[in-house]
Order: C-alpha cells, then structure tokens, then sequence
C-alpha cells in the first residue's frame, strides 16, 4: 500500500481551464474572439469556431503560446478549494505539467497567483517514448500516493502503486476511451469530485 502524503495533478484541465485560455491566446493572436461552437468538445480547436491554420498564421498563434500566456490561464470552478481540502487533510500537492521546462516558472506563478496551494511545479515537456507518459519517469522518482490527470496517454507507464485517478471532462472527441482505461483506478468528473472521493474512501 502506498503512504505517501503526496498528490500529483496535472494542470491543463485538472487545475486549470486551458480551453477557455485558448480563445484569449486566438483573441491576442488575431484580434478578435472566436465563437462557442460545443461546450462538450474535449479539445479546444472543437470547442471554438476556429480555423485550421497553416505557415505563418499557424506560427503566429504559437507565438502566443508564451511565458504570458501560462501564467495566466484562469483556474477551473471549485479546483483551488478541492487542493486546499486536501492540504487540509494533510497531503502536499505537486503539479505534473507536459510543459515546456522553460515556462515552469510562469506555470507556477499563475497558480500562486489563483491562490492554489502548490508549491512545486514539474515541467516534464511532452516528448514520450512508446508506451511511456512523458510524466511516468516525474511520477516514478516521485512516488506520490495518487497522480490525477484528464488526458488517459499520460498514465501509460506510470507505476501501478501510484492510484491513477482520471478526470472524465468533457467527453465530445475525448482520448479518455479503449484499453488503457484498464489501468485507471478510479475516474472523476473533475477535481472537486476526486477530493471529496479520495477524502471519504
């Protein structure tokens, strides 16, 4: 059984609402905000009335991809609670991010900024070997009790001690589906609803 007072989360759609950070990012890129097109799309291009882009319109929009932008995606509802129900309880937090390294800092002043009480940020970017999360070696030396993330690829090598807890957000266009779901412990609609699970057991 694994003891460790230690929680990992991902950011992007546990702790933080990236699809609604997006459209601010198109907003900035290109003037003006696209529309809702389905509030159920799991990835932010079906969300949005957007188009796909290509050469330099496409390297525009990545540019807005920036040390701005990551220390400004506004925080899920009730995700800040959920974290301060669980320091409550005892545990520590640590945000495990497939983020580029270099904006760890900006990732982690957006979180003070919200108020969520993480102290540390692991960038472990998104580069994966076959059938390895590019979080499973972060979660490996860390070893924290549960790891809770929405996206299902990156539980993929992740030791079984760790309780692999998956947000099922929304669910048009989701990864979150097929044999991997095997390996998931317990899902969730989002992380309020793990903390209150997780705290009960």
């Amino acid at each position: 059984m694994n003891t460790s007072k230690l929680i990992a989360l991902d950011a992007d759609g546990v702790l933080l609402d990236y699809n609604l950070a997006y459209a601010s990012a198109w907003e900035r890129a290109f003037g003006g905000r696209p529309q809702l097109r389905n509030p159920q799309a799991y990835w932010a291009m079906d969300r949005w009335t957007v188009e796909s882009l290509q050469g330099e319109a496409l390297q525009s929009f990545r540019r807005s991809f920036d040390a701005q932008f990551w220390s400004t995606v506004p925080a899920i509802a009730g995700a800040v609670q959920a974290c301060e129900k669980l320091v409550a309880a005892g545990y520590e937090l640590v945000c495990v991010s497939a983020l580029k390294p270099e904006f760890a800092q900006a990732r982690q002043a957006n979180l003070q900024r919200l108020g969520f009480p993480i102290e540390r940020v692991m960038a472990t970017s998104n580069h994966a070997q076959p059938g390895h999360s590019p979080k499973a070696r972060t979660l490996a030396q860390l070893r924290p009790a549960a790891f809770v993330d929405d996206f299902l690829p990156y539980f993929e090598g992740v030791p079984a001690q760790i309780h692999a807890a998956l947000i099922l957000r929304e669910q048009d266009g989701s990864p979150n589906q097929g044999p991997g779901l095997q390996a998931i412990h317990s899902t969730h609609g989002n992380l309020a609803q793990f903390a209150d699970w997780w705290l009960e057991r």
